[in-house]
């Protein structure tokens, strides 16, 4: 069993989660994810690594509460244990130094983007960190990205802070501050993923997306995490979880990630918020 550390929502529906893992705090990189139970009935979840302390054993992801596995984590307490959590998982992120890199971090890919920009400006690289959300209320931990960024920009879809819009306004963002990054990074939901992938194409700016679709085992095994890239298969949580998100078959993605919204949604709808499924 493993102890929760922490668990506390840091802004509406997203929580920061630190749990009592020395042997992959030990071993953890920028990019790798951990699989998650929690409890005896709930499902595998990928979530992915956002902070770790190698000295005192612990490991922190950011998630989203969606369905019925992620809403009975959001009730874990510290002292709370749970059953399953193995890692780290997945390729590590390429570190590098590249020259100027944009990091983009949306939603629970704010938190996951985290350690990538820590881990490009040790190696060197002038790094520029794009934080995304709806609203002003939604972001998060932008003090911890101004000790690794050369500089913070912040998009809000209503334009509460920095500029109104979504990612599409990227390039005009880097064109003010006389920008043009070597490599884009990007971490966050599908849908940001997509569109700055789709952004950044004609203008030929290499882009690494962080693909987080649905896994059960988390060792290739099960194929569940199957993708398109550049014609050929992959499965996301061996072979990723990063790839060039101009090579992604997005719309054979987005379809296999409706799969399962009602077995997602449906547990909420029925459970009253209670306590229990």
């Amino acid at each position: 069993m493993y102890k929760i550390m922490e668990r506390r929502m840091i802004v509406p529906n997203l929580h920061e989660f630190t749990v009592l893992a020395p042997a992959v705090a030990e071993s953890v990189k920028p990019g790798n994810f951990v699989i998650v139970r929690p409890d005896q009935y709930g499902e595998r979840i990928p979530l992915s690594v956002a902070e770790w302390d190698r000295e005192a054993g612990t490991v922190t992801s950011i998630f989203m509460q969606v369905g019925g596995s992620t809403a009975r984590l959001a009730r874990l307490k510290p002292g709370d244990t749970i059953p399953t959590f193995v890692g780290p998982l997945g390729k590590e992120t390429v570190i590098g130094n590249f020259g100027t890199v944009l990091c983009l971090g949306g939603c629970y890919g704010i938190g996951s983007i985290y350690p990538i920009a820590r881990a490009l400006k040790e190696a060197g690289n002038k790094v520029y960190t794009i934080l995304e959300a709806r609203s002003s209320f939604l972001l998060y931990w932008e003090d911890k990205f101004a000790k690794v960024s050369d500089k913070v920009l912040v998009i809000t879809r209503d334009g509460t802070k920095g500029q109104k819009g979504h990612v599409d306004k990227i390039p005009e963002m880097m064109q003010r501050a006389g920008i043009v990054p070597h490599l884009t990074i990007a971490n966050g939901c599908t849908f940001q993923m997509m569109r700055i992938s789709m952004v950044t194409k004609p203008l030929g700016w290499k882009t690494i997306v962080n693909m987080n679709p649905i896994m059960i085992d988390g060792t290739g095994m099960c194929g569940v995490c199957r993708l398109s890239v550049g014609g050929k298969t992959k499965f996301a949580c061996v072979d990723g979880p990063d790839f060039d998100g101009h090579e992604i078959d997005w719309a054979e993605f987005l379809a296999r990630r409706k799969s399962y919204n009602s077995e997602e949604v449906d547990p909420l709808r029925r459970s009253s918020c209670q306590s229990h499924f």
